[in-house]
């Protein structure tokens, strides 16, 4: 059987299953684990124990952590009785597995997983997926209030609904039960389904997608990560299928369907659960899904904070990652060797974890668990250039690598302490500086570091020293060659750390930082720097460029020209507003309250698409019924990403001359 999806409700784990015939069937598991309970001294609360054992069965156990056993008790409740005996010890008792998902943890203990079938490996990057996919987007203003009248449908041929509301969510309605999918790709659908569902009632029809008649509700938050406020909006999922909102869930954007699978494998989460949550909630969702295979109980509250240390101390150990900045300029015969994944493979190597602080002789959680996970990603890595398929899964392994690091650090984190997360940016740096004296040993010479990676330029064998770095450090590497690499300046006339761009040997260009790789960028703009990029990848070396000069102008001067006639919607910027109030004026208070206006309900944190009428005034309309633009505005962003290109042109006539 192959799990679908799952939930819990009404005292009940519902797993929803496909066997080999491809029915689908919902199995329904009665289950109330309770939590653990560990008290340091247990005497002063004999009564609140009775009372536990007489209420809820309390009885005694061992509680297995990462740092070993301790005595405790083990009480069938919920997590309202957690709280009670947190607030009645006043903090002092420790709890255990109090603030988990049920259906993950039934499917830890019982060796299962959503998205495979039992006996599967979850380590492997390439696995069934017997799903039938239905593609539907509605072609109208999701944040109108209209009724729906047009929408496309694709299952095994492409479908346009259109009509009266009541007509289109009939048709909609019998095409999920003909097509019966399992996945539905829906751009925006955490937007659209609140409309959808309304809609169907009022017209007497069951309501899209569910395979019951119900949907568990994902409330919308607003959230701060690293240093940025973020928004997750709330959501209908249904019953037995997996409703994936292409457009706002970064996991499929980044991972594609085959992303969001593999993040349900490796997590225990439904797939509705891993399409909507960061790549930091999976990972720190996968070591506890790991931890309960384990027997390993889970902390609801840390109780091993951050040491008191002198500030010499804290200068010494926090200095974060190492940079070497660059020069700005255009480079030729460029090589730049990447550590995969490296802050995870530091972790692993050294066997870093809370628990080996003070006893480095015991093989640690972390590096444990980390282990199948980096593994796998260096076998993406290697493969997905033959195998593109793999493309998505490397992708999503990515994120989650990239973000155990910052968890490490993050002052909730069930498996954290800063002082591991101070060891991994001091070894990634020793690291960095060892690999910049092998490179110059070697005859190379250093242009750009960062973090896990170095750009360098020289006459030796690059290879020989790619060899050389990793059996010198124990970590693995791969290799990028450019024809040539362009580093930017900012606006000091210092190198920019992350705004580069360069052609690789293949003839692809690689783009970091720059107008064309930015989500806020308009459409307009953006293709117009695409469209240079592509100009430039024809020159095989700095001199060939210095010949495209010509064309690139005649580009720009046409772009310049044709833009008061552009698509209002090709103007669009696309923003995240970090607050609901703007004490100055500026494009993203005017899109605040444009939203206001048109009665859409924002939140810190959400995104906002708007098109600028008056710069001067900061006056906007929303990217929906935008009709006009602030052409002087648009030129400016139009000439900002001219110059970033042109910068690479003025360097090649030079270079020419």
């Amino acid at each position: 059987m192959w799990i679908i999806d799952t939930c819990y409700r009404d005292g009940c784990v519902e797993i929803w299953e496909k066997d080999e015939g491809q029915e689908v069937c919902r199995r329904k598991v009665p289950y109330e684990p309770g939590f653990n309970l560990h008290l340091p001294d247990p005497h002063p609360y004999w009564e609140l124990l009775e009372a536990l054992g007489e209420q809820y069965g309390a009885e005694e156990c061992v509680i297995r952590t990462v740092y070993g056993e301790l005595p405790g008790y083990h009480v069938r409740a919920g997590r309202e009785v957690a709280d009670a005996i947190e607030r009645q010890t006043g903090y002092a008792a420790q709890l255990f597995n109090a603030d988990l998902r049920y259906d993950q943890r039934y499917l830890a203990e019982q060796g299962l997983f959503p998205c495979g079938a039992r006996g599967d490996s979850r380590f492997s990057p390439t696995f069934p997926m017997p799903l039938r996919t239905m593609e539907v987007a509605v072609e109208e203003n999701p944040f109108g209030k209209g009724p729906v009248t047009r929408m496309q449908v694709r299952h095994d041929k492409i479908e346009h609904l259109s009509g009266s509301e009541q007509v289109v969510l009939s048709d909609l309605a019998d095409l999920v039960v003909s097509a019966d999918p399992d996945v539905v790709l829906f751009p925006l659908a955490d937007v659209w389904m609140p409309r959808l569902v309304a809609g169907s009632r009022r017209a007497g029809l069951p309501p899209p997608f569910t395979r019951t008649g119900r949907f568990r509700r994902l409330d919308g938050k607003s959230y701060m990560s690293y240093g940025r406020t973020e928004f997750r909006v709330g959501a209908l999922i249904p019953d037995g299928r997996v409703l994936i909102d292409t457009r706002q869930s970064f996991n499929y954007r980044e991972g594609g369907l085959s992303g969001i699978l593999l993040g349900s494998r490796l997590t225990g989460l439904s797939p509705n659960m891993a399409a909507r949550y960061t790549s930091g909630t999976l990972i720190s969702t996968y070591e506890v899904y790991e931890a309960l295979q384990e027997g390993i109980a889970i902390p609801y509250r840390k109780s091993d904070p951050e040491r008191v240390r002198k500030f010499d101390e804290l200068r010494a150990c926090d200095r974060g990652g190492m940079m070497f900045q660059p020069v700005p300029g255009l480079y030729g015969a460029v090589h730049q060797i990447d550590f995969s994944s490296l802050y995870p493979a530091v972790i692993v190597k050294y066997n870093l974890s809370p628990e080996t602080l003070d006893h480095p002789e015991l093989e640690g959680f972390l590096p444990r668990v980390l282990r199948p996970l980096l593994a796998m990603r260096l076998e993406t890595k290697r493969r997905k250039e033959r195998e593109p398929g793999l493309a998505g899964i490397d992708s999503l392994l990515k994120w989650m690598l990239v973000t155990c690091f910052g968890y490490t650090g993050y002052k909730n984190a069930k498996f954290g302490r800063i002082e591991v997360h101070e060891l991994i940016t001091g070894h990634a740096r020793e690291i960095l500086l060892e690999s910049r004296d092998l490179a110059e040993q070697a005859g190379f010479s250093v242009l750009h570091g960062i973090v896990d990676c170095l750009w360098l330029q020289g006459t030796g064998s690059i290879q020989v020293l790619k060899d050389r770095i990793e059996q010198e450090t124990g970590l693995h590497t791969t290799l990028e060659t450019y024809d040539w690499l362009v580093f930017l300046p900012m606006p000091d006339g210092f190198g920019a750390y992350n705004r580069y761009y360069g052609r690789l040997d293949d003839g692809k260009v690689k783009v970091r930082g720059i107008a064309a790789r930015r989500r806020d960028t308009p459409a307009y703009v953006r293709e117009f720097q695409e469209g240079l990029l592509d100009l430039l990848g024809r020159a095989g070396s700095p001199r060939e460029m210095a010949s495209l000069r010509d064309e690139a102008d005649l580009r720009y001067r046409e772009a310049r020209e044709a833009l008061p006639r552009a698509d209002p919607r090709k103007m669009a910027i696309r923003r995240q507003v970090s607050r609901l109030h703007y004490s100055r004026s500026s494009p993203e208070g005017s899109a605040v309250q444009a939203c206001r206006e048109a009665g859409i309900e924002i939140e810190p944190g959400m995104e906002i698409g708007y098109v600028v009428t008056d710069a001067r005034k900061w006056r906007v309309a929303l990217d929906w019924n935008a009709t006009c633009f602030d052409t002087g505005y648009y030129r400016q962003l139009l000439e900002k990403a001219w110059i970033e290109v042109c910068f690479a042109l003025d360097r090649a006539r030079e270079t020419d001359g």
